[in-house]
């Protein structure tokens, strides 16, 4: 498609769209773990790290893919692997601040699981500077691999606070929403393009679907 008719303004409405479908709709995130290249030390002989700190986890909005485990039989019985791909937003990684990289971690439900690859979706109309996102592809790590909290929603079966997804609150380019901090940008309002919405952020929770209502 020529640049002429996909202008940035285009750009912008696509990326905004993708946004509010994802964050507003689906509601689905995993917890990401960067290496922390500052605090990890790097054998200088091998040009390794024997010991890698991550940081601090960011909450990112995604389409994961969740795939049933795989069951392999072994000389001490049966075991359960888990693989999946999540699709992440370009602009979300570049409003926050986030790189890919093999050998992160990154969590959704109750299992870690770490970056074997991501690759670029695709180009927006060919044009090679603008990315749809990126599909990182995980498997789950080894036991004793990688150790953290765990992160909600896990499963219904636990009585944990965050076990469910409850409640489901919208962000709509707002910088906070009730649960705190979004981090969600939305470039026509930042453009001054688009008025900001008029109303909050809508949540879902057990009493049903609501706006700014205390609970």
């Amino acid at each position: 498609m020529a640049r002429l008719f996909i202008t940035p303004r285009e750009i912008d409405f696509m990326s905004d769209i993708t946004k509010e479908f994802m964050k507003d709709l689906v509601g689905q995130v995993i917890y990401y773990f960067s290496i922390s290249e500052t605090k990890t030390h790097i054998d200088d002989l091998y040009n390794e790290a024997p010991e890698k700190i991550f940081e601090n986890p960011i909450q990112l909005d995604a389409l994961v893919e969740f795939e049933p485990q795989e069951v392999k039989t072994g000389q001490f019985g049966t075991e359960d692997f888990y693989s999946i791909k999540a699709w992440v937003h370009e602009r979300d990684l570049l409003d926050k601040g986030i790189q890919l990289s093999q050998g992160d971690f990154f969590s959704y439900g109750s299992i870690f699981y770490e970056v074997i690859a991501f690759k670029v979706d695709q180009t927006i109309y060919g044009q090679v500077e603008h990315r749809t996102g990126y599909l990182i592809e995980g498997k789950e790590a080894r036991k004793g691999q990688f150790v953290s909290k765990v992160f909600g929603p896990t499963d219904e079966k636990f009585s944990d606070p965050d076990a469910i997804h409850d409640p489901f609150v919208q962000q709509r380019g707002k910088s906070t929403n009730r649960l705190g901090e979004t981090g969600d940008v939305r470039e026509l309002q930042k453009r001054k393009v688009l008025e900001k919405p008029l109303s909050g952020p809508h949540e879902v929770s057990q009493k049903g679907t609501h706006t700014d209502e205390p609970d």
